[in-house]
């Protein structure tokens, strides 16, 4: 059975694939962008990019949320680890992104107080076991993680915990998309959009890129089939000149979204203007912690004195996530950095374009 399904999965894909190629024969070069970190992971692991003609180009844009985090974020991550009394909480991606002088990791091996976690819940319970240490937790991602963070928040109000906050580095994926889209040096034909951000916000939040920038959009799932289709369906979009939001993933993806995520979302944070890591700031794309939610703002609660941010020589990350250039383009590339001694943020995470591009080539 295993090997039928197999069969039958090559043969949908070659099927795509020969219509792909159908459909880009009438066009002119055609650029797409997946914006979701793990689609970037997947393209490079499956092949891809091979399969399609030369007109079809596809580049990978700031979809991984440990490599947009600017260095300035890193470089507070560091202050909070070398503050006495604290204790730093975090996802793992982030231990190896490297400060100006110093990462999370190297922190640690000096004898800071970094803790990973699964969960924020984790980070929480930590503040509640030791009561005399103050713990941050580092609040990165897209909508995808923002309500899980939001939900720690509300939790440590109702339980009365004062000695836990957030130093909030969360990002919102269509305003990003927006910017993209209005960059002339850019020139994006069409947006592959990322399923786990859409299962939050709905296929519908992405609607006025279509509308206002005439930029075709489609919501897919992670497998090959679900790439592939959603590339064929870009590309018809193209080819009929009628822009519009297509939604692949219908299986988890709805129009709306989540509700009761957006609530959450709503209920914590606060649309603000973010920098993102070799892009700049883009207005209303960051989450702040609302007023009703101060004092677990840490960097309210918790004032630190940051390093002046130093960017690595030679680290072309930035223009990587804006998609005008590939890791191939770095001179820095499997020389200098690698996933053992990485320079910038796209080599460290799992889900970044040079990880995926050194791992599977």
């Amino acid at each position: 059975m295993k090997y039928i399904d197999e069969f039958r999965d090559s043969a949908a894909a070659a099927a795509l694939v020969r219509r792909i190629g159908d459909v880009a024969a009438g066009l002119d070069t055609v650029r797409l962008m997946e914006v979701c970190g793990t689609h970037t992971m997947s393209i490079a692991r499956f092949g891809l990019r091979s399969l399609f003609p030369p007109n079809v180009l596809l580049t990978s844009g700031p979809g991984c949320p440990v490599c947009v985090s600017p260095h300035g974020f890193v470089d507070a991550t560091i202050a909070y680890a070398r503050r006495p009394g604290t204790i730093v909480a975090t996802f793992g991606d982030m231990m190896r992104v490297p400060g100006s002088s110093s990462s999370l990791e190297r922190e640690q091996s000096g004898g800071a107080d970094v803790r990973i976690v699964f969960s924020t819940m984790e980070a929480l319970r930590f503040a509640e076991d030791e009561p005399d240490r103050d713990v941050v937790f580092l609040g990165i991602g897209f909508e995808t993680t923002a309500p899980t963070i939001a939900a720690a928040v509300v939790e440590a109000q109702r339980r009365g915990v004062d000695n836990f906050a957030v130093l909030c580095g969360h990002k919102t994926m269509p305003h990003a998309m927006a910017a993209l889209a209005s960059d002339p040096e850019i020139l994006i034909d069409g947006y592959i959009c990322p399923p786990h951000v859409s299962a939050v916000i709905g296929s519908d939040a992405y609607r006025f890129l279509a509308d206002d920038y005439k930029t075709p959009c489609c919501v897919t799932g992670f497998e090959p089939l679900d790439i592939l289709q959603g590339i064929l369906w870009l590309l018809e979009m193209l080819d009929d000149g009628k822009p519009q939001v297509r939604n692949q993933y219908s299986r988890v993806v709805t129009p709306e979204g989540n509700p009761e995520a957006l609530r959450m979302l709503q209920r914590v944070f606060s649309p603000c203007d973010d920098e993102w890591r070799g892009i700049g700031t883009i207005p209303l794309s960051g989450l702040a912690v609302s007023s009703d939610f101060s004092r677990f703002d840490a960097l309210l609660r918790w004032p630190v004195e940051v390093e002046p941010t130093r960017v690595p020589k030679g680290c072309i990350c930035g223009a990587i996530l804006k998609g005008i250039a590939s890791p191939a383009d770095c001179r820095l590339f499997g020389n200098t950095c690698t996933p053992d001694h990485p320079v910038g943020a796209c080599m460290v995470s799992s889900e970044g374009a040079c990880a995926a591009a050194y791992k599977y080539g």
